[in-house]
């Protein structure tokens, strides 16, 4: 998800799911560039500042929580497809 300072609260950021215990350790890492986001937080998502992250590094986060969630047929078709949406 996209945040472009959600009531007020100063982030611009992307939200992603977050495997157990990786949000707690991302922020206690980085607490500039992490933190945990209203409503979805609870569940383990991460808000990454986009101001404070390379393309690299955001695009790794992507991969891993969508990863998190995509059904594995989903995965399988993507991998199969060598990273690429299948058409």
């Amino acid at each position: 998800m996209f945040s472009n300072n959600h009531h007020n609260d100063g982030h611009v950021a992307i939200l992603v799911p977050a495997g157990i215990g990786i949000q707690e350790m991302l922020i206690k890492r980085s607490p500039d560039k992490f933190y945990r986001p209203a409503y979805v937080g609870v569940r383990g998502w991460v808000g990454i500042e986009l101001n404070r992250v390379s393309d690299e590094e955001l695009a790794l986060h992507i991969n891993e929580g969508w990863r998190l969630i995509a059904p594995q047929k989903v995965q399988d078709a993507f991998d199969a497809a060598g990273g690429n949406a299948p058409n």
